[in-house]
């Protein structure tokens, strides 16, 4: 029979706790969570970027609703524990919820401090810890204005670098002299100053904030010399206190937090204090590494051993703002018998700083350059003795013992024990045995089965190093090259910038992203304007200029310079009207061939190129549009005759082949898509080679994707089942449109498969369907824009022609000069 375990909270540290628990000790709780968020658990060293818009929410969740239910673990969400009976071993929610346990982890993290300054309370001052304040942030970037920022730490500074990424003029505030003073010394607080006003960021320290001004709403902020600076809004983001109310009105022993031993057990042996809300050793931490630890000694005592001990940890920091290179580990203050070793390079704005002692590393403090830092924070945590390296120390460890290594031989001299990924607490060894246990290839794969990298991406240039010190000559870091050679990013890196920096002009793109040419090449354009096209449909203008010269015609270059003309026949349908119009077509302007093509539609080769404007208006008038052959979009939609003519019919696989091209042709996509409907098992439509297949069941549909019948031969894979032809077209639509925004330009979606994984795309598509509806309606929307591109008129109901608007003859005829 299993305990039952309950958790109040439902942050980053229980989470870790119960994934190493049902690792150690599977089927040994009966899990139940209460979250005061209305939401799953998710990354919050992750809001920065959701804020300025380089990610979204559904980027940064850690374990989804899927999760849950395959753990067995029940998650209330938007449910605030407000009782603990030690006596009768239960929780109450403020809605009455009641649970029972047998072990319980408090984890109710920590509050923010607001400066009690007159204002304070003003509608307008906001906080910056969970996505609601970022979303309110969202709201208030959205009216404009300038930002306010009271707190130049690690959190200020994100938030303010967030806001001006949305748009807002921003000041941070910071009563000291120098930025993140904690964690950095005055030199490096100096050039992170710098850096910060240099993306027009306005900086003021030793600024102390008298009040906050306005009527009914945030106006101002004055500081106690005099100033006043108008604003809208106030982002407080002075530091955070334990929230320990409510083990402190169950009697738990409550200091600064609540207190626990090595053991990370309350002063109730039955009840864990974890998180942000613990104290251990007088000590509170803020910074996720010392919380995994923890998580991870908890996780041995409920599975029953008694062996795990947390000692404390030294903790190293980094600031997620995009450009900005720094990190900070240990004590580095000044003290007796101390020294230290400094390098400055003001060229290139490169500064190092470490304190020692006894031939031991205290602290370190690197900006501009940080490569070293988790090798100097090895020898921190450890204390190793660096006297034999002493006078190369400070250069990194390529050069220890004054020997340079090759930047590979360093890394795989790095102890498995040496931390990797700071933001989840990876260290080399899960890295590299991960890769060997598990096959993997690619920084994904590694990114999936271990966080590393998975988060602020700081450490994606060690992850790589390690993959290729590991897997040798089989590493092809092909995924991470740069889009060509106008750029050194890659796609996934301008696909997130675009969204980012709301960049939505190629010259935008270009400049903001420095771009090494004046125009780009024929790479990159096309890529570019693809990815505006999809991530600002309504805003971005399609550059035609910037299409290969098939989508510029509506046509299929061939050999000899003429063209080929594919119309449209939904789902392979056609009428003897149709095929008059075409046979006119053919006549009127002596096209040498016709061929019935493997997509159940009639091609037209030798298509000369001053004749497409005239032939395309000709079979306009007919009702008949272009089939999109040449198209990085949806193609055709190949059926059989299901139930309509076929013994073996199980479903109308005709009808559901039309009604989907019908809603979806027109759309834009990374490469090209062909579908196929088949009414039964027997599959004559051969849907398991296509992109997306249905395979129609006596049940309903079976939903297949990413096959492949081209240079690659690839089956396809089962996505789901879905029980009616709605629920199919629902599934159908959001899954496109995730390949649509996460698809790099001419990635076919079989590969795109293997780049994300299954198992996020499950996650997204069938196992959320609020998140399937969310994907649907972003599809739909879309489409409303995509009607303005001269060959993309979208269909509902019947195909008569009165209900497509003739093609642009402009476009055609600039193309055929």
């Amino acid at each position: 029979m299993p305990q039952k375990l309950v958790v109040i909270g439902n942050g980053m540290a229980p989470g870790r706790a119960l994934e190493h628990l049902f690792e150690k000790a599977p089927g040994a709780y009966e899990v139940t969570i209460f979250n005061a968020e209305p939401r799953v658990n998710y990354n919050r060293l992750m809001l920065s970027p959701v804020l300025s818009g380089e990610k979204t929410f559904d980027e940064i969740i850690t374990h989804d609703d899927a999760w849950y239910a395959s753990h067995g673990v029940t998650l209330h969400k938007g449910k605030r524990v407000e009782s603990i009976d030690r006596a009768a071993k239960t929780v109450t929610a403020a809605d009455g919820t009641l649970a029972p346990y047998d072990k319980l982890i408090v984890a109710t993290g920590s509050t923010p401090f607001i400066v009690p300054v007159p204002g304070h309370d003003l509608p307008g001052v906001l906080a910056y810890r969970d996505l609601d304040d970022v979303e309110k942030m969202w709201e208030a970037a959205a009216r404009g204005g300038r930002a306010v920022v009271i707190g130049g730490g690690l959190l200020g500074l994100e938030a303010a670098a967030g806001l001006k990424a949305k748009g807002m003029d921003v000041t941070v505030l910071h009563i000291m002299p120098t930025l993140m003073e904690r964690q950095l010394d005055p030199a490096a607080g100096f050039l992170l100053e710098r850096s910060i006003a240099a993306r027009g960021i306005e900086v003021i320290c030793k600024a102390d904030t008298k009040a906050i001004l306005g009527e009914g709403k945030v106006e101002a902020v004055e500081l106690k010399d005099g100033t006043v600076i108008p604003c809208t809004i106030v982002v407080m983001a002075v530091g955070i206190r334990p929230s320990t109310a409510l083990a402190k009105a169950a009697g738990l022993e409550v200091n600064r937090g609540i207190l626990v031993g090595d053991d990370i057990r309350s002063s109730d042996p039955d009840i864990f204090a974890l998180g942000e809300c613990a104290e251990h050793r007088g000590m509170v931490y803020g910074l996720v590494a010392p919380l995994y630890e923890m998580a991870e000694t908890v996780a041995c005592h409920l599975a029953e051993d008694a062996s795990a001990a947390y000692k404390g940890s030294v903790t190293a920091t980094k600031l997620k703002v995009t450009g900005i290179d720094l990190y900070s580990a240990g004590d580095f203050a000044e003290g007796e018998g101390r020294e230290e070793i400094v390098l400055r390079d003001a060229s290139n704005g490169v500064y190092k700083r470490l304190v020692l002692k006894d031939n031991r590393i205290l602290g370190a403090v690197l900006y501009g350059e940080t490569a070293d830092g988790p090798w100097f924070f090895d020898l921190l945590k450890k204390q190793a003795d660096i006297s034999a390296m002493r006078d190369t120390l400070i250069f990194g460890q390529s050069y220890q013992g004054g020997a340079p290594l090759d930047p590979m031989a360093a890394v795989a001299a790095l102890p498995d024990d040496a931390e990797i990924c700071g933001c989840n607490g990876v260290c080399k060894g899960k890295i590299t045995g991960a890769i060997a246990a598990k096959g993997l290839t690619t920084l994904d794969d590694v990114r999936a089965h271990t966080k590393a990298s998975s988060s602020c991406g700081t450490c994606t240039g060690l992850v790589e190093q390690l993959m290729a010190v590991t897997l040798g000559s089989a590493y092809n870091p092909a995924a991470v090259k740069p889009m060509c050679g106008c750029t050194d990013l890659g796609h996934g890196d301008v696909r997130r910038l675009i969204v980012a920096k709301g960049l939505k002009s190629i010259p935008a793109v270009m400049q903001e992203l420095e771009w090494k040419t004046s125009c780009g090449c024929a790479k990159c354009r096309p890529a570019l304007n693809y990815y505006l096209l999809a991530d600002w449909p309504g805003d971005y203008v399609d550059d035609k200029q910037s299409r290969f010269i098939n989508e510029r015609v509506h046509a299929n270059i061939q050999k000899d310079g003429t063209y080929s003309v594919v119309p449209r026949m939904w789902g392979g349908m056609t009428s003897s009207a149709e095929l008059r119009a075409i046979a006119d077509v053919v006549d009127k302007f002596a096209i040498p061939a016709v061929k019935c093509t493997g997509g159940q539609r009639i091609d037209l080769l030798g298509v000369k190129k001053e004749d497409l404007p005239a032939v395309w208006g000709d079979l306009n008038a007919a009702g008949m549009v272009s089939g999109a052959a040449y198209a990085k979009g949806l193609r055709t939609v190949k059926t059989c005759v299901g139930t309509d003519w076929c013994r073996f019919g199980t479903q109308d696989s005709t009808g559901l082949g039309i009604r989907i091209e019908k809603f979806m042709w027109g759309s834009w996509t990374p490469a090209k898509v062909k579908m196929a409907v088949s009414g039964c098992p027997r599959n004559c439509a051969e849907a398991t080679c296509k992109d997306v297949g249905v395979i129609c069941v006596d049940s309903g549909y079976e939903i297949h994707f990413a096959g492949a019948a081209g240079l690659d031969i690839k089956g396809t894979e089962i996505l789901c089942h879905a029980r009616t032809e709605d629920e199919a077209l629902e599934i159908i639509v959001a899954l496109t449109q995730l390949y649509r925004e996460q698809g790099h330009y001419l990635e076919r979606m079989y590969k795109w498969l293997k780049r994300v994984g299954m198992e996020s795309i499950k996650a997204a598509i069938v196992e959320d369907t609020a998140k399937r509806a969310h994907y649907f309606e972003r599809f739909v929307h879309s489409q409303a824009f995509s009607q303005k591109d001269p060959w993309a008129e979208r269909a509902s109901g019947s195909v008569a022609a009165h209900e497509f608007r003739p093609m642009a003859d402009l476009t055609l005829r600039e193309a055929a000069e």
